[in-house]
């Protein structure tokens, strides 16, 4: 119960302070409307081929906006030492982590809720008619790549060039998340309900959110304080 009181206190931390500055909102969120912008002029959004990638687009943008997003939320505690202060202070390592992601996670929703619209506009692309099944898919894979995104930040936020290197060391685990979001997300944009075999791809997702979120409780501690 703690811990959790103390994860909330730091995404009501960060997000009031991404709120009032809306760097990540202002940069994330035009590069995704930006990308589905160029993509609809590439690809003709009435063909069958921009219906089978539909959810590899929007998870393309996502993930990479994603990056854009949980890049500064270490980043912005480097100045006059607020990391430091942060770590003295009586927040556990695994509260300002799990806080963090859950920042990140609030700020890359709003993201994706902006980019259904233009997606919903410029694909003719009717996203919302399984509008819980589909909240619940963008629930957990966001959630994935916000955890695994603080615990490198973490451990990355000390580095010179981690802008460029946090993406490249976290895609690729991100690979199985990515590919079940898709998978679920291409379904319920052709307006098909979740079936049994596509259960398999939710399980990926929930078991992949489990097994981060435990890692990154366990790892906050030596990857911040030592």
């Amino acid at each position: 119960m703690r811990l959790v009181k103390q994860a909330l206190a730091v995404a009501r931390k960060d997000l009031s302070v991404e709120l009032r500055t809306k760097e990540s909102l202002n940069s994330a969120g035009a590069f995704a409307i930006v990308i589905l912008l160029l993509f609809s002029f590439a690809f003709d959004p009435d063909a069958e081929m921009a219906q089978e990638l539909s959810g590899g687009l929007l998870w393309l943008v996502f993930a990479f906006a994603g990056a854009l997003v949980f890049n500064r939320g270490f980043a912005r505690e480097l100045p006059n030492e607020c990391l430091d202060a942060l770590l003295a202070s009586s927040v556990s390592s695994a509260g300002l982590v799990l806080g963090k992601a859950i920042a990140s996670v609030g700020i890359l929703l709003i993201i994706e809720l902006l980019s259904l619209f233009v997606f919903g506009i410029f694909y003719n692309k009717q996203w919302w008619a399984h509008p819980a099944e589909l909240a619940a898919v963008f629930v957990l894979a966001s959630w994935g790549i916000c955890i695994v995104g603080a615990v490198f930040g973490a451990l990355t936020v000390n580095l010179r060039l981690r802008e460029l290197m946090l993406p490249v060391i976290i895609y690729p685990l991100l690979l199985p998340l990515l590919m079940a979001a898709i998978e679920l997300t291409n379904r319920l944009l052709a307006n098909q309900k979740i079936g049994d075999s596509d259960w398999l791809w939710a399980r990926v997702l929930i078991v992949f959110d489990v097994v981060f979120t435990a890692l990154s409780m366990l790892l906050a501690e030596p990857i911040l304080v030592n």
